[in-house]
């Protein structure tokens, strides 16, 4: 009977359907749909085995042992939507969380819930409870969701930063849809993992005209809300008159409480009368940082160009190579037959240079120079304009040549996740060499002059120092060797923090002998063992320390996480606006100012998709 057909190797690649007087009749496994294979009992030489080969040649085969109940993978089968998969069901909050992260994470307006096919598809997913499919809610009650999930949101926000010693906040202006927002981004490293972390916490409509008090006055009134006034080790702003002038006027001068504590002040009470409307309002605000890309970026629009037109020869050539590649960027983004013709020169696309970012026009000016001079000679002929001749087209890459390190530079600086202050001096320093070593006194002059606080900064270099990556090697100067071991030892010198310490093992008879006679002052023999321990862990750092045993010396793990915390620019709140004009698109328009900056957070913070990974 079948038992010829069951002792063949290939056999569990078929199915036995049907057993006749002289055949059998057998369904293959790997095959889609219900063909019938008919063959002789006797043997199995016939339609299976030519079937396998026919049909399944690609198909790698496997031989089945000897009383093998080994079942062959089951071939693709065809997804069928016309009803829910039985027992799998989720439940009605599990399937609003999962549309909210849809609808925030892809920016997608909040009528999506109730578009007729959103809700058809929606509808096939089983949801516990229910025996028909899922039904969403309706807008106002989606939004509602959504408003909870921002409170647990804030509330998240406000236990972590209660649990920090150290943060630092990013805060600038946009304006969109004839709007303004002030947007603030809060930074810190988690002392655990000294990875770093960030969270925007506002992006609140700004009304009014930009003063600096009432920004100060919004700045703290954020802060405030979210409990961090006291522990905001800086925060990054560009380089606004207005931003500049608020931080100016209502920065806390820590030095100058702590030396004038014990003074006794005179107010003249006239003055306080006379001018009750002016000192009504006081805001403190934390220590203030420059972003330093946004300086970079006005050295090289602004310091270049002065520096290139101040000799008539480099003037001329600057001009008119600079002016032939603006000619040529706008008939290229303006025209599709111009855009068609430089297909046929160039696989790629030029780059048109944005006002905002320095980067871009050096990338735009390196795009046009990576063209053979032939092919951009007979493309400026086909568009009809003025070729761009050898001289102008060697100034050019020596341009992109010189300035590549400034490119650079921006990039790590304008990094989040590997970037701390510290960076900050190290790479002005060695910016500043490269430059030198390129082209004299190029531009070294004036990053000296706009970076002078910085690169004489005691805080900026120890930053430097106990950061890893750095310590000391960058340094030339042994000088500023000395003088910043001799800083960073009386900072450790001044922490109370507790380290565990062995004694010595001592018998009991030498110890009352001994202790009777050796007797010195008790506060001399904590100064001398404190002084003796941070100075060995001071060299230990030095020699081998990295981030990963960075634990492994408390007094410059605390010293690291205060001077570290703050970023060296504030492209963390660039990156929110660059998000939010995703959001407030000229469709949305009629978004109130609060649903915007909700949606805008929870997207910013990822919060749907972190609280997905925690699960």
């Amino acid at each position: 009977h079948s038992f010829t057909f069951l002792r063949w190797k290939y056999s569990h690649y078929f199915k036995l359907v049907e057993e006749k007087e002289k055949e059998i009749v057998v369904k293959c496994r790997l095959c889609v749909g219900e063909k019938l294979l008919s063959t002789a009992k006797t043997t199995t030489s016939n339609k299976k085995k030519k079937h396998l080969h026919a049909k399944h040649s690609t198909t790698e085969l496997d031989e089945k042992e000897p009383n093998d109940t080994w079942t062959p993978p089951q071939a693709k089968q065809k997804l069928d939507f016309s009803s829910p998969s039985p027992g799998k069901t989720i439940s009605s909050t599990e399937l609003n969380k999962l549309v909210a992260a849809f609808i925030v994470e892809e920016m997608q307006p909040l009528s999506t819930v109730e578009a007729p096919t959103f809700r058809n598809i929606i509808s096939k997913i089983s949801v516990t409870g229910k025996r028909t499919g899922a039904v969403l809610p309706d807008r106002k009650t989606f939004t509602n969701f959504l408003d909870n999930a921002y409170m647990e949101m804030e509330t998240d926000l406000k236990k972590t930063f209660a649990d920090l010693e150290y943060v630092s906040t990013t805060a600038d202006l946009w304006t969109a849809q004839n709007k303004s927002f002030l947007g603030i981004t809060v930074h810190w490293i988690d002392p655990a993992s000294l990875h770093r972390q960030k969270a925007a916490i506002a992006c609140r409509r700004f009304r009014g005209r930009h003063t600096y008090d009432a920004i100060a006055a919004e700045i703290e009134q954020i802060h405030s809300s979210f409990a961090i006034c006291g522990k905001i080790t800086a925060t990054v702003t560009d380089n606004g008159a207005n931003f500049v002038k608020a931080f100016r006027m209502f920065q806390a001068d820590d030095d100058e409480a702590e030396n004038n504590e014990d003074e006794v002040i005179f107010t003249d009470l006239h003055e306080v009368l006379r001018d009750d409307s002016e000192t009504s309002e006081r805001y403190i605000l934390p220590p203030h940082h420059r972003c330093a890309s946004h300086t970079l970026n006005f050295i090289c629009t602004n310091g270049v160009v002065t520096f290139l037109t101040a000799k008539a020869d480099c003037k001329a050539v600057y001009r008119s190579a600079t002016g032939k590649c603006s000619a040529l960027w706008s008939k290229v983004s303006r025209s599709t037959v111009a855009s068609e013709i430089l297909a046929e020169f160039s696989k790629r696309k030029l780059l048109v240079p944005a006002t905002t970012r320095w980067n871009s026009y050096h990338d735009a000016l390196s795009r046009v120079t990576d063209i053979p001079l032939v092919d951009l000679n007979q493309l400026c002929t086909r568009l009809d304009i003025r070729c761009i001749t050898e001289r102008e087209c060697q100034f050019l890459k020596e341009y992109c040549k010189v300035l590549k390190p400034v490119c650079m530079a921006l990039d790590i600086l304008q990094g989040e996740d590997d970037c701390f202050y510290g960076t900050l001096q190290p790479t002005l320093e060695i910016l500043m060499a490269k430059i030198l070593a390129l082209k004299e006194a190029l531009e070294k002059t004036a990053i000296k002059t706009w970076f002078s606080t910085i690169l004489d900064s005691d805080e900026a270099l120890l930053a430097a120092v106990i950061l890893p990556k750095f310590k000391l090697w960058w340094l030339r100067d042994e000088t500023r060797k000395d003088t910043i071991k001799m800083t960073l030892a009386a900072q450790c010198r001044a922490l109370t923090v507790e380290i565990p310490q062995k004694e010595p093992l001592q018998s009991p008879e030498s110890r009352d002998h001994e202790n009777d006679f050796f007797a010195f002052p008790e506060e001399q023999n904590q100064h001398d063992k404190q002084a003796t321990t941070v100075e060995m862990e001071i060299c230990e750092y030095l020699k081998s320390a990295d981030m990963g045993n960075l634990h492994d010396f408390p007094r410059i793990l605390k010293i690291f996480l205060k001077a570290n915390t703050a970023t060296p620019s504030s492209a963390p709140v660039e990156r929110l606006f660059s998000i939010g004009s995703l959001i407030l698109t000229p469709k949305r328009n009629r978004l109130t100012d609060q649903r915007f900056e909700r949606l805008l957070l929870l997207r910013y913070n990822r919060y749907f998709e972190n609280k997905t990974q925690m699960k």
